[in-house]
């Protein structure tokens, strides 16, 4: 059930507030919550310099509360280079585990840079579901309350069920895409959400929504069943790693990837790609992870021709230094 958000002084007083202008500073790039555990977080740096993540931490706020406290917060570690990601994993690594202690699957834990939250009594900032909101801030995480915000993910106050849905404004009567789904930022968002009284979070403004976990599939198209019968199922984390977004650095590798042109986009399932000499190779997966197309570049402009269905599409690519990005197509 939708709940009243709480009066504006009651959030305020809460955090302080950067003043935040575009690729100034660190945003959530990528939510991913999927099945059981795996759950992840992708913090993008827009800027042309390192990052030391010690100075921020992510907060969880669940089902709708106004309030955290230590146990609902973690601190951040590491470095993120310019232009780079931090790709943060829930801490539950016991091949044994059952339950609660299931562990996440060895192609999520290879996505990782760090991990966080073993113990969900310790800090529960990892554990979220679909229907909680998340806040990356500057700050301590003993010191909550004179946290600086710098980007959320939901809204805080609301509790909207078992997730945000593609309906807006929220009524709970859509699509539930913030569970089982891996949230993208658009390309176009340049700096984080730091509004915590939006009068509604619509998911599908800023994110691009995919399932998290996908089917398992043969050559023709089917579920690949496993010993008992059930379909085997697949992680869909491929566009975990790396951020399309349209803030450059001097970082010239970045920069480089900042001049890759695709278009038309949207298109008819004919686009070019053009600024692409350094590139290896091309792949394109659709939006449940299956390749439909791989091509080994040997041109700096190309010209690519995928039959498919009206829907979304993802193209990596690979420089030949291993490098790797991926961009969004859309077919209409």
């Amino acid at each position: 059930m939708n709940k009243i958000l709480p009066a504006f002084t009651l959030l305020i007083s809460t955090f302080s507030f950067a003043q935040l202008t575009d690729c100034n500073d660190l945003f959530i790039s990528e939510y991913v919550e999927g099945w059981s555990n795996n759950k992840a977080l992708e913090i993008y740096n827009p800027t042309d310099a390192p990052i030391d993540l010690s100075a921020y931490m992510v907060i969880r706020y669940s089902n709708g509360s106004t309030s955290a406290s230590s146990g609902n917060a973690i601190q951040l570690t590491g470095t993120v280079a310019a232009g780079d990601v931090h790709v943060g994993v829930l801490e539950k690594l016991d091949e044994n585990g059952e339950g609660q202690e299931a562990p996440i699957w060895d192609s999520l834990q290879v996505k990782a840079d760090a991990f966080y939250c073993p113990e969900y009594n310790t800090s529960n900032a990892w554990y979220f579901n679909g229907n909680d909101a998340l806040v990356l801030a500057k700050g301590s995480v003993n010191d909550i309350n004179n946290a600086m915000l710098v980007d959320i993910f939901g809204k805080i106050g609301e509790d909207p069920g078992v997730a945000w849905t593609s309906d807006f404004p929220y009524t709970g009567a859509g699509l539930e895409v913030t569970k089982d789904h891996s949230m993208i930022r658009k390309s176009s968002i340049l700096r984080g959400e730091i509004n915590p009284v939006i009068s509604f979070f619509d998911p599908l403004l800023e994110y691009d929504s995919i399932p998290a976990v996908v089917e398992r599939v043969d050559e023709n198209g089917n579920p690949v069943l496993g010993s008992s019968g059930n379909p085997i199922l697949d992680g869909n984390w491929e566009s975990l790693g790396t951020h399309d977004c349209e803030c450059t650095t001097g970082n010239i590798d970045n920069m480089i990837v900042a001049n890759i042109e695709i278009y038309p986009n949207p298109s008819n399932g004919i686009f070019h790609i053009d600024n692409i000499g350094d590139v290896h190779s091309i792949q394109v997966n659709d939006i449940l992870g299956k390749g439909i197309l791989k091509l080994i570049n040997t041109k700096n402009n190309m010209t690519i021709h995928l039959d498919e269905k009206n829907g979304v599409y993802f193209i990596k690519l690979e420089y030949h230094n291993g490098e790797k990005v991926i961009r969004k197509v859309v077919i209409k």
